[in-house]
């Protein structure tokens, strides 16, 4: 349990402040305090100490677990569903219905959900949640470094796309992003559901929740690394392929998930992130379709569409 006298485990984060709402309480009755006094005094009892590494590493792939668990579950639900409806009815679902709809639905309910269930399970109110995630408006900095930042990522990916294919390995291939490809006629959903749906989702659990989450026992250098190192395995159920392919594709991913870490570590602001890892995902389906569509001509330019899609989210 911390002391809210200590400045230190007041801020939470290895002394790091957050915005903090004006007035907030223990959800437990007690003293008004700072949101993250809220969180340490909301605590659900446990042997371990809310502040050990050790828990913290335990709670970060908990929650990993949890959201891919969740994720699978809500899609195979909404699949069953779907499919269930098509064959009383007769009639065949659109793409539209049978692949986009269960995709944005185990998004929004499987990270959303166990994000918010979690901050609410350890007692913080609205206001605490928000303080805790750090959610703002972005300023102008802040909003071009996002957006810079995503057009630099996109640069990187394509580089370590291409170093992947010169040294002949294939990475493995996202299965969401080869079923949109396949399939024009949804790419303007999929490009809206990367941007609007799967980059703030994400960020909320990976960054906002289980990086947060980290700050409470780690410096900054090893709670990117955890959250990163919880980010990237997480891709496998969108991944086909050998294990090698497989392992390819996430240590590729490695790379952007420590840069979206970095920016959420600078800004303190899940807004910066969540736009930055939306723009990065669109914008790289966006690329992958015009190599796979428009340059068949182009020596390589199909596998680097393939390499460049599987690096794209869940």
């Amino acid at each position: 349990m911390s002391d809210p006298s200590d400045p230190d485990t007041e801020s939470g984060r290895g002394g790091r402040e957050r915005d903090e709402p004006a007035d907030p309480a223990a959800s437990d009755g007690g003293e008004p305090g700072t949101a993250r006094t809220a969180v340490d005094t909301g605590d659900p009892p446990d042997e371990t100490d809310g502040g050990s590494p050790l828990r913290a590493v335990g709670v970060a792939f908990g929650l990993g677990v949890a959201g891919i668990l969740g994720l699978l579950a809500v899609t195979t639900v909404a699949g069953g569903i779907i499919f269930g409806v098509a064959t009383l009815t007769g009639r065949q679902p659109s793409l539209l219905v049978s692949f986009v709809v269960p995709f944005v639905a185990g998004q929004v309910l499987a990270f959303v959900g166990v994000s918010l269930g979690y901050l609410r399970w350890r007692g913080l109110s609205r206001e605490e949640i928000v303080a805790y995630l750090g959610v703002r408006r972005p300023t102008v900095v802040e909003l071009v470094l996002a957006v810079f930042g995503a057009v630099g990522m996109i640069a990187l990916a394509l580089v370590l796309s291409s170093l992947v294919l010169l040294f002949g390995t294939e990475p493995a291939q996202n299965q969401g992003a080869q079923m949109t490809l396949d399939n024009p006629s949804i790419m303007p959903l999929m490009i809206a559901a990367m941007f609007l749906v799967v980059g703030p989702c994400e960020e909320l659990l990976f960054r906002g929740v289980i990086q947060s989450r980290a700050r409470e026992a780690l410096s900054a250098a090893p709670a990117i690394l955890l959250a990163a190192a919880v980010f990237a395995p997480a891709h496998v159920v969108s991944l086909s392929g050998g294990a090698s392919a497989v392992l390819t594709s996430i240590s590729i991913l490695f790379v952007p998930s420590l840069i979206f870490g970095a920016v959420y570590e600078y800004t303190e602001n899940l807004a910066v992130v969540a736009l930055m890892h939306g723009l990065y995902n669109s914008l790289l389906l966006t690329i992958a379709y015009v190599a796979i569509t428009y340059g068949p001509e182009v020596e390589n330019a199909g596998q680097a569409g393939q390499a460049g899609a599987a690096l794209l989210g869940l």
